[in-house]
């Protein structure tokens, strides 16, 4: 990849180690957003602490910035947030988003094709 996209597309990249993971990182650094997945407790926290992302999910995608409660932006070239006063303040003091999913309750729910399952959520929250 030679720029941060920003549209419609999710990229894949591979690697076999995580020096190899950040050199990739390196040439596009403070992404807009940076996912992993991993059941591992020390890997998950090596790659939040080691990647300055925007935001950051943790075995699932894009699901942070459809969160309220999680500020979302970029940081240097990915962009920044307001200015003046406090949000200055906020603004230069990035909070960096993290949601996590855990591995083994995955439903299918949130998952395509929707056709009928929006009965079946009404059910659930009752």
């Amino acid at each position: 990849m030679k720029e941060e996209i920003f549209g419609p597309l999710l990229p894949i990249l591979t690697f076999n180690t995580m020096e190899e993971a950040k050199a990739i990182i390196a040439q596009n650094p403070n992404p807009l957003a940076f996912y992993v997945f991993t059941s591992s407790s020390a890997k998950e926290k090596a790659w939040v602490n080691a990647i300055p992302a925007g935001g950051t999910c943790v075995n699932t995608a894009s699901l942070h910035l459809t969160n309220p409660n999680l500020p979302f932006g970029g940081r240097g070239f990915s962009g920044t947030g307001a200015y003046h006063g406090k949000y200055s303040f906020d603004t230069f003091s990035h909070k960096k988003a993290v949601m996590k999913t855990p591995t083994w309750f995955d439903p299918a729910l949130k998952y395509p094709p929707f056709t009928g399952k929006l009965k079946l959520l009404k059910w659930l929250v009752g």
